[in-house]
């Protein structure tokens, strides 16, 4: 038989000593704000993108309602009013430092004991049911969100909030393609993906795409290329490539702002990577609608 390792651990004051405390409600305050604040304010690259947009179509229709996109924006943030009727399903992504301890509960309670109270303070559409299939009864408060967390270290907790509409999420894939399917492949399915999708992603959409890894590491690898700030490239030249030529057929569809034609289906193609086993090349494509939603804090 093996022999057993043993293991010597410090004593757990000086553990305890040498880690920073945060408050349980400290955090679930700002997880409140930031869902307040996700659901009212694009983001300023976003606008951006959009305002881009604008300039460069060359149909009058898709013009306006780019504008009207744009116009729909400022309203939300004067007004204090969120920016579309779905609010979403509350997706965190989360890095905490290994010196971290919250005091009075976990860090997946404080971020649904947020979500619960930002979304009945914000008057925020509750969409979120209790069994997929059977039981579809709403839970009422938008919980439970689904949450990704990251250990790091340090002792900092970063948290992003990417509220997910139904409708684009709806309209995003998943396939895992042959290795000999290749780069024509990949260019393919992602392609025919978005144009497939027509105007219910709500175009003008951001392209995020998973390749390699596992099954599901290609899903979140897509949705997390949404948080990039649209438009920045990869910083591997090839993929970046890949990334202009998919966002150039696409936008060469004529699909257009909410599918009624136009030069300007998609604002960004965003590309993450992953090493994958060879006989695998999983590729996922997450569709965000032009209201790509996000917000964050540091603690």
């Amino acid at each position: 038989m093996a022999e057993k390792l043993k293991l010597k651990l410090a004593p757990h004051a000086s553990i305890a000593a040498s880690m920073r405390q945060v408050a349980f409600a400290d955090l679930v305050e700002m997880v409140r704000l930031c869902c307040l604040n996700a659901a009212v304010n694009l983001p300023e690259d976003v606008l951006k993108s959009l305002q881009k947009a604008y300039e460069s179509e060359t149909r009058p229709l898709a013009k306006e309602l780019i504008a009207q996109c744009l116009e729909n924006a400022r309203i939300a943030k004067e007004e204090n009013m969120p920016i579309c009727q779905d609010t979403g399903f509350a997706v965190y992504f989360v890095e905490m430092g290994t010196n971290v301890r919250i005091e009075g509960g976990t860090i997946h309670e404080a971020l649904t004991e947020g979500t619960r109270q930002g979304y009945r303070d914000g008057f925020l559409r509750k969409s979120i049911v209790t069994d997929p299939l059977f039981k579809r009864k709403n839970t009422t408060d938008n919980t439970p969100p689904i949450i990704h967390l990251t250990m790091v270290p340090g002792d900092k907790i970063n948290v992003i909030l990417a509220p997910k509409g139904g409708g684009s999420e709806n309209m995003s894939a998943l396939k895992m393609l042959k290795p000999s399917d290749g780069r024509d492949g990949v260019v393919k399915f992602v392609t025919e993906t978005v144009i497939n999708a027509g105007g219910n992603p709500c175009p003008p959409v951001i392209v995020g795409v998973g390749i390699g890894g596992t099954f599901e590491q290609a899903a979140l690898m897509a949705k997390k290329a949404l948080l990039r700030k649209v438009g920045t490239p990869s910083a591997d030249q090839e993929y970046a490539d890949l990334e202009q030529e998919i966002l150039a057929l696409i936008n060469a569809s004529g699909v257009g702002p909410q599918g009624l034609g136009g030069d300007t289906t998609a604002l960004a193609v965003h590309i993450n990577h992953h090493p994958c086993h060879i006989a695998s090349l999983p590729v996922a494509v997450n569709i965000n609608c032009h209201a790509a939603r996000h917000a964050g804090f540091e603690l």
